[in-house]
């Protein structure tokens, strides 16, 4: 218990070196190292805050102890009860501290880059690819998080057969770093006569929108274009060449930037993204040659590879791989997914506990 108070002590020392930070002149001039400071803040607030709670249990509770050595002994019967009461509060208190200092990925204080495809099932896949953003879109207005499309292909019957958007909030891949994978909708499509239940599937991926990417890009390994924008977005469609595609050589990753009000917008989020993708590929790639068991966050799309499904006629969709199925999926579409995601987030949570697995479900 020493040694958590003592790194305890050091945590909360340097949060209020950081808070010191932020009300410096020099910080408030340069809003790029005043956010970065805020971010890595934000990091540590839960843990300092649940620290200042156990604190004052733990301060009552040795004045308590101190009162039972008093010769009254209605004083001695108040301080008896008074421990019997903060006792479990004492021992609740260190173990959430106990959770809130196992290691955390340093990118979960992050924004999101996510890109949904539509896979298997043709135009259904397309649609249902819609009804992901359209999901994911809801669940970030609920949250107070920003959602900025970076670019989209518009399904023939609706849907996109991809869009790449941002999600901008405190916190953001922290909380959503988990529906990377294919999910699978079971339903009759608009465009099925006989009303036969069709299985389709979209692909996710979701990655932290960082810019300490530790990987150099050889500039002659990127071709860069630029062309007009289409489809959904821009205000400068058939107007302007404002629209910028990256293509990373040696792995044939491919990012399309359209949505951004210039082209110099449009560049700057297209680079960042490429070192994100590429940066993904040769992990995935290191991990795999190192022989680690690493699912790919994407897969390929194929019915099979599925990590969720969305079964429309019985209401229900089921997480695979924590077996948790809600009855729910009317709310679960418009983005009431606090359920889904915090049972993630919680078995997480008991695999890194129980030194099972480092972060991946």
């Amino acid at each position: 218990m020493q040694a958590m108070i003592e790194r305890l002590d050091k945590i909360e020392a340097h949060y209020n070196e950081l808070n010191d930070l932020l009300m410096s002149e020099e910080v408030m001039r340069d809003p790029r190292r005043m956010a970065k400071i805020s971010k890595e803040q934000a990091s540590m607030r839960q843990q300092v805050e649940t620290y200042e709670r156990f604190k004052k249990v733990r301060d009552a509770y040795n004045d308590a102890c101190e009162l039972l050595k008093d010769g009254d002994q209605e004083i001695k019967e108040m301080a008896e009860m008074e421990i019997a009461e903060l006792e479990p509060q004492m021992e609740q208190f260190k173990e959430q501290l106990r959770v809130l200092l196992i290691p955390k990925d340093p990118n979960d204080i992050e924004d999101a880059v996510v890109e949904i495809r539509g896979a298997a099932g043709g135009d259904e896949g397309n649609i249902f690819a819609g009804d992901l953003f359209r999901m994911y879109s809801r669940y970030a207005e609920s949250k107070g998080w920003k959602v900025e499309v970076v670019d989209a292909m518009d399904g023939e019957a609706g849907g996109f057969s991809q869009i790449s958007f941002m999600i901008h909030g405190e916190g953001v891949y922290g909380e959503l770093k988990f529906e990377s994978g294919a999910h699978r909708v079971q339903r009759v499509p608009k465009t099925e006569s006989q009303g036969r239940i069709q299985t389709s599937t979209a692909t996710v991926l979701v990655l932290p929108d960082t810019d300490d990417v530790d990987i150099e890009i050889d500039p002659a390994d990127l071709t860069i274009e630029t062309h007009r924008a289409s489809g959904a977005g821009g205000q400068h469609i058939n107007k302007t060449d404002s629209a910028v595609r990256i293509v990373h050589l040696p792995t044939g990753i491919t990012v399309n930037c359209q949505d951004g009000r210039s082209q110099h917008a449009n560049r700057d989020t297209a680079m960042r993204l490429i070192k994100q993708r590429v940066y993904d590929y040769y992990q995935q790639k290191a991990e795999a040659e190192k022989g680690a068991e690493r699912r790919s966050k994407i897969g390929t799309g194929d019915r099979s590879e599925k990590i969720r499904t969305y079964n429309y006629p019985q209401n229900r969709v089921t997480d695979h791989r924590i077996g948790l199925t809600i009855q729910q999926l009317d709310r679960i579409v418009e983005g009431k997914l606090d359920d889904i995601i915090a049972a993630l987030l919680k078995e997480d949570e008991r695999l890194k506990i129980s030194g099972e697995q480092n972060g991946n479900l």
